[in-house]
C-alpha cells in the first residue's frame, strides 16, 4: 500500500513569526497581495498586526473582508472577483479556517478557472493547477487550515456544507505565530481548541490512519490536553503549546482524513450556524463512545495522552477513562453538552446531510443514516 503525505512548503513558528512576512515576499518579487481577512479581524486590528508590516515596507495590498463564520458560496464568488479587479499577484489569508477556507476557494478558481462553479469543487477536484501563492496567517489554534488540503463551503441554498479535498490547496507558507491569536476570547479559544483536539482523536483513528500520521495526532493531543486550559486563561504558555498542538495535528489528519464527528459537526453548522468548534466539541464523546469497539487499543494511547494513568485497566476501563477525558476536558473549557436548537423534526434532514458528508466514510466503524439519528438525538 503507498500513503501519500502532502505538507506546506515551508511554515514558521513562534513569538513574532509574522515577522518573516516581508522577506518572503521580497524573495519572490511579488507586486501586490489580496488579504483574505473576516470581518471582526479587521474591525479588531489584529488584521492591522500584518498589513502594518507591510506598510513598513511599501508593499502593496487589497483587503477583502466579506466573509461569514461559515463561508457561503456568495463569499468565494465575490471574492474571486475582487481578487481579478484588485490586480494582485499572491494572497495572505489572515484568520481562522474561515478566511482561509475562502482563500483557498478563491485562488484554485483563480488559477483553475474551469472551477468556477463552487460546487464543482466538491469532494476530490481535478484540478491542474496550484492555487495561487498564499501565505497563511491563522489566528486561531483549532482548524490547522493553514497546514491541509482541505476546506468547507456552506451552500446556503441547500441548507449543508460541503468538504473539498485537493493537494492543490494547500499554502505556500504557513505562519504560525502564537502572538497572533492572544486576542481571542476564551468562547474562541475553547471551540477551536476543541476542533484541534477532534481533528487529533479522530485521524488517530480514523480506517486512512498509518505510523507516519500515528505519531503526530498522539503528540497533538498530549499538546492540546495540556495547553487548552491554559490557553482559555490566556496563558503565553498554553497559547504556545495550542499553537503548535493544532497545526501537528493539521499535517497529520489532512493526510488521513476524519469520521464522523466531523460529517456531524459540518451539519450542525450548515443547519443552526452552530460554530464549527462547539458542534466538533459536543458530538466527539458521543461518536468515540461509538466508535469504541473498532478502535483496538488506541483508546489507552489517547488516555494516556490526556493525562490518565491507565495501570491496570482493561480495555473497558482504559476507552472509557480516554471519553471521560475528552468529555472533562470540553466541560472544563466551557463547551455545552446540548443542543437547544436541535428538533425532532430536523432529525431526518441532518442524518441524511451528515451521512453524504465527505468526512464519513473516514470513519472506523461502519454506519447508518439511522446510526447517525440516534446519535444526534443525543444532543437534545
Amino acid at each position: 500500500m503507498v500513503n501519500r503525505f502532502v505538507l506546506n512548503g515551508i511554515s514558521y513558528h513562534g513569538k513574532g513569526a509574522i515577522q518573516e512576512i516581508p522577506g518572503i515576499i521580497k524573495s519572490k518579487g511579488f507586486q501586490k497581495a489580496f488579504i483574505a481577512s473576516d470581518p471582526d479581524l479587521v474591525k479588531f486590528q489584529v488584521t492591522k498586526k500584518v498589513t502594518d508590516l507591510l506598510d513598513a515596507e511599501n508593499l502593496a495590498y487589497e483587503v477583502y473582508s466579506d466573509i461569514k463564520p461559515n463561508p457561503t458560496i456568495e463569499n468565494v464568488k465575490s471574492g474571486v472577483e475582487a481578487y481579478k479587479k484588485s490586480g494582485a499577484d499572491y494572497m495572505i489569508t489572515i484568520g481562522g479556517g474561515s478566511s482561509m477556507d475562502t482563500g483557498k476557494a478563491i485562488g484554485i478558481i483563480i488559477n483553475n478557472p474551469e472551477f468556477a462553479d463552487v460546487r464543482s469543487l466538491e469532494g476530490v477536484a481535478p484540478t491542474k493547477n496550484h492555487t495561487v501563492y498564499t501565505i497563511a496567517v491563522p489566528t486561531t489554534a483549532g482548524t490547522a487550515a493553514e497546514a491541509t488540503i482541505n476546506y468547507v463551503i456552506t451552500d446556503v441554498e441547500k441548507k449543508r456544507k460541503f468538504v473539498c479535498v485537493d493537494v492543490n490547496d494547500i499554502p505556500d507558507v504557513a505562519i504560525v505565530d502564537p502572538d497572533m491569536m492572544s486576542t481571542m476570547p476564551k468562547g474562541l479559544t475553547a471551540s477551536t481548541g476543541m476542533d484541534a483536539l477532534t481533528h487529533a482523536i479522530e485521524g488517530y483513528t480514523t480506517a486512512a490512519a498509518w505510523e507516519l500520521a500515528d505519531c503526530l495526532n498522539l503528540e497533538a493531543i498530549r499538546l492540546i490536553a495540556k495547553s487548552l486550559r491554559g490557553a482559555v486563561g490566556n496563558d503565553p504558555e498554553g497559547r504556545e503549546g495550542m499553537a503548535l498542538g493544532q497545526f501537528v495535528t493539521g499535517m497529520a489528519f489532512s493526510n488521513v482524513g476524519l469520521g464522523i464527528a466531523h460529517s456531524m459537526a459540518h451539519t450542525l453548522g450548515a443547519v443552526y450556524d452552530t460554530p464549527h468548534g462547539v458542534a466538533c466539541a459536543m458530538m466527539l464523546p458521543i461518536v468515540m463512545e461509538y466508535n469504541q469497539e473498532c478502535t483496538g487499543e488506541k483508546f489507552k494511547d489517547i488516555a494516556q495522552a490526556m493525562g490518565v494513568d491507565t495501570t491496570g485497566m482493561d480495555q473497558a476501563a482504559y476507552r472509557k477513562a480516554a471519553i471521560d477525558a475528552v468529555r472533562q476536558l470540553s466541560v472544563d473549557v466551557g463547551i455545552p453538552t446540548k443542543l437547544e436548537a436541535l428538533k425532532e423534526e430536523d432529525l431526518d434532514f441532518l442524518a441524511e446531510s451528515a451521512y453524504a458528508d465527505a468526512c464519513r466514510p473516514g470513519n472506523p466503524k461502519e454506519t447508518s443514516v439511522e446510526d447517525l439519528k440516534e446519535l444526534f438525538r443525543k444532543l437534545m
